[in-house]
């Protein structure tokens, strides 16, 4: 189990459900797949009738500082709430009047000036929530007042139908992410090179043994066996062909940066993918923050994001980056005085990040409520748009998905223009 700065624990359990499907590497398992609820055996291939963007959804875990990034440099208030940590205007790239681009970020700027990135700031829940757990929880269930207990990345996908596993996959870990528990197949894979079954090899060869244990059961249990046969297949497939990022692109050698390019290769393999989730972790900084110079705790985190959001660009080329929309979310922001400490706790307001080749990009969305103290709620940036609202907009100008109000009950996709439909 991760544990975050704070010693607040940052649970990924995932529930194995009947249709899920849980791929690990080396040293993990390969669980899941009670049959008697399917039907069909799974092609791991394209759907010819599916033509919507794949969603990637990154979760900046931890509490992201969205004001360290896309910086309010036009609120005064910024500046006398941060003395010791806020970006120095003359510092910032890609600006207006009103807000600037930290400039750790620099490798994202091609991006900005060419509009495929955009950003949305006083984003976040309906409700301010302080607790990892509790906050993170909310924000994948995103249905705040019901009894709804899957993800909404599950909700989307069984919307769009199909029963393709490698329609939602999370990559960096054995554990497919909350926002996918539900009934929808997916899968979890710490990475494509080592997606194995438990004990495969030249001594041990599980997958045609299960396949010859299993041979003449009863439908259920077989098309079970084939389902993780034929993923075992496609792996195969993929470790056979090896890969090799297009273009030059460079990924840090980092968790994150293994991740992207992972969901850049199966884009661009065609094995039916819809839905990517992909972590990155480390943004709970109640100390040390730092001011925005190399070798500053933020400062090296962004860079880090900013260059594997990059190479992942790169990677996909204009191409695969028209169907491909990247949106960046976290459990909540941060406060807007720094604390004694030279870092920030808790907070509320956030920004969000989104890129991809139908994005009108290049700007900040959003209303700003004002940093005055009695524009803040409980010192914390007040939230006036709902992230569910951005990603809806995404889900159905970019997706597909004609209505939203499944995904996400009682929210309205947002009218802030930040896509072009298909």
């Amino acid at each position: 189990m991760a544990t975050d700065d704070c010693g607040c624990a940052e649970d990924r359990r995932a529930t194995v459900t009947r249709r899920r499907l849980l791929a690990a590497g080396a040293a993990g398992a390969f669980a899941g797949l009670i049959g008697d609820q399917l039907d069909t055996r799974l092609a791991f291939a394209a759907d010819p009738a599916y033509s919507g963007d794949v969603l990637v959804l990154l979760s900046l875990r931890g509490g992201f500082d969205g004001m360290s990034a896309v910086v309010p440099h036009g609120d005064p208030y910024y500046y006398s709430a941060r003395p010791g940590i806020a970006v120095p205007k003359a510092r910032l790239i890609g600006g207006n009047a009103s807000f600037g681009l930290n400039p750790a970020l620099a490798p994202l700027l091609p991006l900005w000036k060419a509009g495929r990135l955009a950003a949305v700031q006083a984003v976040g829940q309906p409700a301010p929530n302080r607790s990892h757990f509790a906050a993170m929880e909310e924000l994948e269930r995103a249905a705040p007042g019901t009894s709804i207990r899957t993800g909404w990345l599950d909700r989307m996908l069984g919307g769009l139908g199909g029963g393709d596993p490698f329609r939602g996959v999370s990559l960096g870990s054995a554990r497919p992410a909350r926002v996918l528990a539900g009934p929808a197949p997916d899968l979890g894979l710490t990475s494509v090179d080592r997606f194995r079954l438990y004990g495969e090899g030249g001594a041990g060869p599980m997958a045609a043994t299960m396949t010859k244990l299993y041979a003449g059961a009863p439908a259920a249990m077989a098309q079970t066996t084939g389902q993780v046969t034929d993923a075992l297949a496609t792996a195969g497939r993929l470790i056979e062909a090896g890969y090799t990022p297009a273009d030059g692109a460079a990924y840090p050698d980092t968790d994150l940066g293994a991740a992207l390019r992972d969901v850049a290769r199966l884009v661009k393999a065609g094995v039916g993918l819809r839905s990517a989730c992909v972590d990155s972790g480390d943004w709970d900084m109640h100390e040390d923050l730092g001011t925005a110079v190399p070798g500053r705790r933020m400062y090296e985190n962004l860079d880090r994001l900013a260059r594997a959001l990059a190479a992942f660009a790169t990677d996909l080329g204009p191409a695969g980056l028209s169907r491909v929309t990247l949106v960046t979310i976290s459990e909540f922001g941060r406060r807007v005085a720094q604390n004694g400490s030279g870092g920030l706790d808790h907070g509320y307001g956030n920004a969000m990040f989104v890129l991809g080749g139908g994005v009108k990009g290049g700007r900040v969305y959003g209303r700003w409520p004002g940093l005055a103290p009695a524009r803040l709620v409980d010192g914390d940036l007040a939230v006036t748009t709902d992230y569910r609202a951005v990603i809806a907009e995404i889900l159905q100008k970019r997706c597909g998905v004609g209505s939203t109000s499944g995904v996400f009950p009682g929210v309205q996709p947002s009218a802030l223009g930040l896509v072009a439909a298909r």
